[in-house]
């Protein structure tokens, strides 16, 4: 069974919070429509840390292949823009094989990159993100507002100057071109070649937040911590500033005792999953799923029989 299609592949995405059953759907979405899986989720790319990026398990990607999973150490740099190149790139191989394909995952600005386009910005040499990176932890933050400024007025003016990884962003990118960050952005972009089909996995929250806690036991139950402990001695890497292992570096780290790390990891997972179904309520075009009824994917075939 395969989407209908008019002029260009319908490309089907399931997104939702964190621990909302994302990944199982996805599987058997793919089965039942015999095409693959594309990731669209800014941890599990990272090899090394299965367990925190709660990874799709190794029977989900024996029933299915999926991609854009587990392929990058955590030295390495990825971003929303090279994930809209390779996603596209694969997304169109595996439609032009299969008649379509499923995207699968909840980070936000990846999913906005893939369906709205992103603006061309140039790469950011590592030494340079090295040096400013520095630069910042040496002279602290309002060093890194005023070369801002001094960059890029205009951006400076209208940027929220608390958010500092958006400074900081802007900054590099600014350095990266010889070029104000402002002049590269807001441009129009090229249109899509693919339709999107949006789904949206809902759980009341009270449910969900109870998802959550028992996704932390069994991470815990897995190895967290072990896992954790691999990667201390890279926990200065962009890539582990993450849910689930930051607050396990803060334990080892002896600021934080074992199981207020614990706590923390569902308390700060619970308001990251707020976040995602905030910014989800801003599209109109998501499809809910009403993931406490019997069968879910019956919903998303039935939709995909309609035009």
């Amino acid at each position: 069974m395969h989407c209908k299609s008019v002029d260009k592949p319908e490309i089907i995405i399931i997104t939702g919070p964190t621990a909302s059953g994302k990944s199982a759907l996805a599987v058997e979405l793919a089965q039942r429509l015999g095409t693959e899986v594309v990731s669209a989720d800014s941890r599990q790319i990272f090899r090394h840390i299965p367990i925190v990026t709660a990874m799709p398990t190794a029977e989900e990607r024996a029933a299915v292949r999926h991609h854009l999973i587990d392929f990058l150490e955590p030295e390495e740099y990825y971003s929303a823009a090279l994930f809209a190149d390779d996603a596209r790139r694969i997304i169109g191989d595996v439609a032009a094989r299969t008649g379509t394909a499923v995207v699968c995952g909840g980070s936000m600005m990846y999913l906005d990159a893939l369906v709205n386009g992103i603006d061309e910005l140039p790469t950011v040499p590592d030494d340079l993100r090295r040096n400013l990176a520095e630069e910042h932890r040496r002279h602290g933050d309002d060093y890194l507002r005023m070369r801002l400024l001094a960059l890029d007025p205009e951006y400076y003016h209208r940027v929220d100057l608390l958010n500092m990884k958006r400074v900081f962003h802007a900054v590099e990118i600014s350095l990266a071109a010889s070029a104000p960050y402002s002049s590269l952005i807001g441009k129009p972009r090229p249109e899509s070649p693919f339709r999107f089909r949006k789904f949206l996995t809902v759980w009341p929250r009270e449910l969900l937040f109870g998802r959550i806690n028992r996704r932390v036991d069994k991470m815990v139950e897995e190895g967290l911590e072990q896992e954790a402990r691999s990667m201390y001695p890279r926990r200065h890497l962009n890539s582990l500033n993450t849910v689930g292992l930051k607050e396990m570096f803060a334990y080892f780290d002896g600021t934080m005792d074992r199981s207020t790390a614990i706590a923390k990891i569902g308390k700060n997972t619970r308001v990251y999953a707020k976040k995602q179904m905030t910014w989800h309520k801003r599209d109109p075009h998501f499809i809910p799923l009403d993931m406490t009824a019997p069968n879910p994917i019956e919903t998303i075939l039935e939709n995909l029989m309609r035009q």
